[in-house]
């Protein structure tokens, strides 16, 4: 299994993070591959292949973590390319949310 889980939704509350700028104030780390939840069911195999998939978006992927699950938000791509590289790292901006 490449990820915890595939899901379909974002299950945390909005965060207010819309854009590359307001994304970049949160640091990057490395998260592994199977702690993920996916946001997504689908991918655009076009945007898969892309060889300039990031160039106009974040070079990190975004993922939220809430409740003790991380939910990859955005890199769906990044992460099943790391996946088919073989690797279990990917390199992720991280946003803490609070569960209260």
């Amino acid at each position: 299994m490449i990820f915890r889980a595939i899901g379909e939704d974002r299950p945390y509350p909005d965060h207010g993070l819309s854009t590359p700028r307001q994304w970049s104030d949160v640091a990057p780390r490395q998260v592994r591959l199977d702690q993920l939840v996916t946001t997504k069911r689908t991918l655009d195999l076009d945007t898969l292949l892309s060889e300039d998939s990031t160039f106009y978006g974040d070079l990190f992927a975004h993922v939220v973590e809430y409740k003790g699950v991380m939910y990859l938000e955005d890199g769906l791509h990044r992460a099943l390319r790391a996946a088919l590289q073989q690797r279990q790292l990917l390199h992720a901006r991280v946003l803490v949310l609070d569960a209260r």
